[in-house]
Parts: structure tokens; C-alpha cells; sequence
């Protein structure tokens, strides 16, 4: 696994801990900016995640951050009924613009650098994204949120994801999801489902598990890219992971033992 390193206490410095990945990118879902509410932006949930983020940051870890839209529009809306997917597609990325630029707005205010790179020209609101100026920024420590999924229709925010993080040279992909790992059936209906600690990219999908989309998880495993998928709606799980803890479950070819836990 490029990079990965388990979470740990530096020797000779108490309480600094190494943590596991030094540059990754977070995937969340639109519907995740929602909290409790039916459509929008929960600004609350947006600082929470900012926080998070924030932490990630104080550990020394670049972070790049991909968002969906469907908390505002989703272009499959339009095809399923009978409308232009092109055109709904479109408008989901301008969707995913407004999300990063919330998410920029509470970071800035926390005292955390944050510049939005998209991938839809739009030079009033954002930069245009282009990898050589993200890795820049990553490197100055900024956190870089791309915006506009891929530019293309017709690809998810999750395929986005998997693509950035291939281009600035990610050491992982952290898919923040409704729980808190890939599970062996629903957990909501079975209780019996049981939590995969490693499971690998093939085998995700050749089962189907519904943990991205095909082509996002075809693009990490050619890139040897982990993909750690994790609660977004658990505060601080996002740094406790970086930091060898936390629940997750890990999506990776080189790790042999595909081992099953208990959540």
C-alpha cells in the first residue's frame, strides 16, 4: 500500500502521532451536508465536517476533497424521467460547485487555507482545475476541493474522486458513507450483518457491494489506491482513522487476509 504507515506515537514526542497516510482525498455525499433536513445545506453539518477535516490538517495530512450534489440535483432525476441526462448531469455538477463552496466558507472561517478547483470553467466563482496547480496547493498545505465531478457527464462524483486522487498521488481514498464500513448484508435490516475489517478492490466488484461505482473502484485498484470507508456522520472519525483508529473498513488488493470483524 503506497504510503500507508499504521497510526502511531513518534518516538521522543509524546503525544504526536504519524499518521497512517500523508495525502489522501475525502469523498462525501451531498446528501450528507443535509443532517436532518429534506434538501440544502445544514451549515452545521458543514462545520462539523470542516472541523474534521481541520484535524486531519493539524496531523501534518494534505487532504483534496470531492463532494456530490444531490442534496441540491441529481442529473439521473431528469433521464428517469424522460428529460436529457447531458443537460441533468450538468446541472448536478453546478450542484457540486455550490457544496464546495460552502465547505470552502467553513473551513476559511475555522483558520484552514481552502481554495475550490473545478472542473467547469467558471473563473468569477472558482479556479479552474488543473493537476499541476492541486498538487501545488497541496503542496503549501492548502486543502483542495474539486468541484464539478469529472467535467463529463455521465461519470460520478464518485468516479471524480477516484480520478483526483490518481492525479495528485493520493496514498488513499477515504468514502464517507451512511456507516461505518462495507458490511456483509445491510445493518439497518439485518442484524446479523457482520463489518469487513479488508476486503479487496476485485472482490467488491464481483460481489457488487454497493460501495462506489464500478468504474471509481476499477480506477483505484489500477492506481494501487486503498480506499477506507468510514461513517462521514461520526465527528472526529475521519482523524481517529488517520490515526491507526476508529472503525472502517479498508478496500485494498495487497492486503491478502480478507478478515471479517464485528462492528
Amino acid at each position: 500500500m503506497r504510503g500507508r504507515v499504521p497510526g502511531r506515537t513518534v518516538n521522543g514526542d509524546e503525544g504526536r502521532v504519524e499518521p497512517r497516510f500523508r495525502r489522501v482525498v475525502l469523498k462525501a455525499s451531498g446528501e450528507a451536508l443535509m443532517g436532518e433536513q429534506g434538501f440544502g445545506i445544514d451549515v452545521s453539518v458543514v462545520d462539523r465536517i470542516a472541523r474534521d477535516i481541520a484535524d486531519a490538517r493539524s496531523l501534518g495530512v494534505e487532504v483534496g476533497v470531492v463532494i456530490g450534489g444531490g442534496n441540491i440535483f441529481r442529473g439521473v432525476a431528469v433521464a428517469s424521467k424522460g428529460g436529457d441526462r447531458v443537460t441533468g448531469d450538468h446541472m448536478g455538477m453546478l450542484a457540486t460547485v455550490i457544496n464546495s463552496l460552502a465547505l470552502r466558507t467553513s473551513l476559511v472561517k475555522i483558520g484552514v487555507e481552502a481554495v475550490v478547483l473545478s472542473a467547469i470553467a467558471m473563473p468569477e466563482l472558482c479556479e479552474s482545475f488543473s493537476q499541476r496547480q492541486a498538487t501545488s496547493y497541496m503542496n503549501q498545505g492548502k486543502v483542495v476541493i474539486f468541484a464539478g465531478g469529472t467535467g463529463n457527464p455521465f461519470f460520478t462524483t464518485d468516479s471524480a474522486a477516484a480520478l483526483r486522487a490518481a492525479e495528485i498521488g493520493a496514498e488513499a481514498l477515504f468514502k464517507g458513507t451512511q456507516v461505518d464500513g462495507v458490511y456483509t448484508a445491510d445493518p439497518k435490516k439485518d442484524p446479523q450483518a457482520t463489518r469487513y475489517e479488508r476486503i479487496s478492490h476485485e472482490r467488491v466488484m464481483r460481489d457488487g457491494l454497493s460501495i462506489m461505482d464500478t468504474a471509481a473502484i476499477a480506477l483505484a485498484r489500477e492506481n494501487n489506491i486503498p480506499i477506507i470507508v468510514f461513517s462521514i456522520h461520526e465527528e472526529g472519525g475521519f482523524g481517529a482513522i488517520l490515526r491507526g483508529a476508529g472503525h472502517c473498513t479498508v478496500v485494498d488488493d495487497d492486503l491478502a487476509d480478507l478478515q471479517k470483524a464485528k462492528a
